[in-house]
């Protein structure tokens, strides 16, 4: 009667230990499923936001190039309007509509030059730019405010 007793005991024990195993291999293999689960969504989340950063880009250059076009017509607006001012007069308008237009040909260049890839310098390139952007078109109503 021993021998039986100590048999199912020893058997049972055996039967734990297998399932407990069984059971802590399955919630390895869960485990790691919920890992790569995770990763793929991380994966996922880093390839919307680099595609948003790129939309950003993209929409950025397209409306500050229509900026940079909007006081390129206004240069030659302006130059159309000192044409009938006196020499001295002219040539100080002359002067500042030539500075004038190389900001703006530095501005438009700047923007070119951005490369896209750098998304990491992203902010703060168009926290500059829209500085200079700001700074430059009050140069642009300075500039006929002045005059006047």
């Amino acid at each position: 009667m021993k021998t039986i007793f100590t048999l199912t005991i020893t058997m049972l024990m055996a039967g734990t230990m297998l399932t407990g195993c069984r059971s802590s291999s399955k919630k390895v293999e869960n485990a790691q499923d919920k890992v790569q689960e995770a990763k793929d969504k991380v994966v996922e989340a880093q390839q919307e936001l680099n595609q948003a950063i790129k939309d950003s880009i993209q929409q950025f250059k397209k409306e500050t190039e229509e900026k940079i076009n909007a006081y390129e017509k206004s240069i030659a607006e302006f130059k159309v309007r000192i044409a009938n001012e006196n020499k001295e007069n002219r040539a100080r308008y002359e002067k500042k509509l030539a500075e004038l237009e190389q900001q703006n040909r530095e501005m438009k260049k700047r923007l070119e030059d951005f490369n896209v890839e750098r998304k990491d310098q992203w902010d703060s390139f168009r926290l500059k730019f829209n500085h200079d952007m700001e700074e430059h078109g009050k140069a642009f109503k300075d500039f006929w405010s002045k005059r006047k």
